[in-house]
């Protein structure tokens, strides 16, 4: 399998954002550069390494989609706990 990124790209990180409720298109552009600003920053790595993903998770759906296997059953991947 032939890597499909830059061999320039040392650091090639990737962000899928799951949340509720859905967001505006606009919500959607501002928060995608933020997240590539502030990775760019500190992961210290081109803006076309970078892939971001948004999905929107019904809330009636989160718990079973999101809650138990990702926050409850992937704790030791956690950097923030939520509060909830």
């Amino acid at each position: 399998m032939s890597d499909v990124f830059s061999k320039d790209d040392v650091n090639v990180p990737h962000i899928n954002l799951k949340h509720f409720p859905s967001l505006s298109e606009e919500q959607n552009a501002a928060l995608v550069a933020a997240l590539t600003k502030a990775v760019m920053e500190v992961v210290q790595c081109n803006e076309s390494a970078i892939s971001i993903a948004l999905e929107p998770i019904e809330k009636d759906a989160w718990n079973e989609q999101v809650y138990i296997p990702e926050i409850i059953n992937r704790k030791h991947l956690l950097h923030k706990q939520p509060g909830y």
